[in-house]
């Protein structure tokens, strides 16, 4: 069973791509390191990403698709489904091997597939510029984290940029534990070795937070609360917009704090 393997990284995948072409090996399996589905009898080659090489793998993905189709593949290694790297190699095989765009060819199974994974990862990317809720910090920044199905942080963080240009903040992904920190218009990518805030909630240690920032959770819950038309509740239809993975780092829907 022939199994490439590469560091997880999306310039990774893109150099196992290069180097499976060069190497004319077609791979049965493609997995990152530490995969669980790697048994002790199996015998993957690594093969570690070269920027180069990944470079011109991702200039021709760009010249045979739209600049759309090449972002949408970018969309499905987020996903972080175990499958997503073989979908992204039968993908780019393909259209290396058709004389035409495929993106539009929904008669091969992996082009829907593609579509589908793209569909979710941007449903979820669209639910974090939605769900995100700032707490103000004792310095004045500002502090937001949560937990998304998938790793949409790196294609969200823009609108963050965009949104609140004049001020500083961090956003932070609790399950990857990584987040970027903004402040006059850079952007760092961190990582905290101790959370400062509950795993659970998302809710900054009180420490850092500002004095008044309990004073506008309860301001913001009382205002969620008094717009809420009881007769008109339906508790299924709000599942499907809020998902409950999101409640717990919702100030309105928190229990007790203030």
């Amino acid at each position: 069973m022939k199994i490439l393997s590469f560091d997880g990284t999306f310039d990774g995948l893109l150099t196992l791509v290069f180097e499976s072409f060069r190497l004319k090996i077609i791979p049965e399996m493609i997995v990152s390191e530490g995969d669980q589905r790697v048994t002790l009898f199996d015998a993957p080659v690594f093969i570690p990403a070269e920027a180069e090489k990944a470079e011109r793998v991702w200039k021709r993905i760009k010249e045979r698709t739209s600049r759309e189709g090449a972002y949408r593949l970018y969309m499905v290694f987020l996903s972080e489904q175990p499958d997503a790297p073989e979908l992204i190699y039968r993908y780019i095989r393909h259209m290396t091997e058709s004389n035409y765009n495929i993106e539009t060819d929904f008669s091969h199974p992996v082009v829907v597939d593609v579509l589908n994974i793209h569909r979710k990862v941007m449903r979820e990317a669209h639910r974090i510029l939605m769900f995100t809720r700032f707490q103000q910090t004792a310095v004045n920044s500002y502090y937001a984290s949560f937990a998304p199905k998938y790793n949409v942080l790196p294609v969200s963080i823009a609108h963050f940029r965009d949104r609140f240009a004049d001020q500083e903040w961090v956003v932070y992904d609790m399950k990857r534990n990584f987040g970027f920190h903004h402040l006059n218009g850079e952007i760092e990518r961190i990582s905290f070795e101790a959370l400062p805030a509950s795993v659970l909630t998302g809710n900054l240690d009180e420490r850092f937070l500002h004095p008044d920032e309990k004073q506008f959770r309860k301001l913001w819950k009382e205002y969620y609360h008094s717009i809420s038309i009881e007769n008109r509740k339906n508790p299924k239809l709000h599942r499907q917009l809020l998902p409950k993975r999101f409640w717990q780092y919702l100030p309105e829907k928190q229990v007790g704090d203030g």
